[in-house]
């Protein structure tokens, strides 16, 4: 599925960067705006449709992490790939609890964040084969609609998911019952490519076992000693 076409938001103080990614970002067939502050992303967001925002942490309003937050927590889903000093994993994994769909260390070639951005965006389009054969998920009375992209709790209320918690689940309900690694999930999450912490799939599994928790499912997910992790739910498609 063709990525191009898509608008980007790209976001970092340092007007150099702005003007070498967004000249690099539309060779390869993106649509681009630039926004320097917080406050100019807000503004671009009410004004346009956005598909993705590539987010520097360090801002002079204020921080990309706390941006991403507020945007999370206004039910934006937008998809978030943050940028970050290589040295700081904190930001990564704060990052990733706190809604970020991918991070890129700084400095970082613009082939890569090209590839980045291609593979956020799939995510978010992707059509699982094997949920469109067999229709809904259903698993302790959530109801996933892979069509949608929908998560329903048992009181048919919706969970709201980022785009990587959604794949990350999607695969647990594709192989439930199989114990998968971090490096499985790595790779099935399109997050095996370039530097990854194996810690971003803890923070993704405990992201999604908390979201699931306040719908009524604590105890989905099982963490493996030294071998990864396992849905022990049953799966199955919903009662008609």
């Amino acid at each position: 599925m063709s990525t191009q076409g898509h608008q980007i938001l790209i976001v970092d103080d340092d007007e150099e960067i702005r003007q070498l990614l967004s000249r690099y970002m539309r060779e390869q067939g993106f649509r681009i705006q630039l926004a320097s502050s917080c406050a100019e992303v807000h503004e671009r967001i009410a004004t346009s449709r956005i598909d993705l925002i590539v987010l520097d942490v360090m801002l002079p309003d204020g921080s990309g992490l706390d941006l991403c937050r507020d945007l999370r927590a206004a039910r934006s889903s937008i998809p978030i790939i943050l940028l970050t000093a290589l040295q700081e994993d904190v930001d990564r994994i704060i990052g990733l609890e706190i809604g970020a769909d991918d991070y890129l260390g700084k400095p970082f070639n613009p082939r890569e964040l090209a590839a980045r951005v291609r593979a956020v965006l799939r995510r978010g389009m992707h059509s699982w084969s094997d949920a469109d054969a067999n229709g809904l998920y259903q698993f302790e009375d959530f109801v996933v609609d892979p069509a949608t992209r929908s998560v329903t709790d048992p009181d048919g209320q919706d969970v709201r998911l980022t785009g990587a918690e959604f794949d990350l689940l999607m695969i647990f309900l594709d192989q439930p019952g199989r114990v998968l690694s971090r490096e499985q999930l790595l790779d099935l999450t399109h997050r095996g490519d370039g530097d990854v912490l194996d810690r971003s799939i803890d923070v993704l599994v405990s992201r999604l076992r908390r979201k699931l928790a306040s719908g009524g499912a604590p105890r989905v997910f099982k963490a493996i000693r030294n071998g990864g992790y396992q849905f022990t739910a049953k799966v199955g498609a919903p009662d008609k």
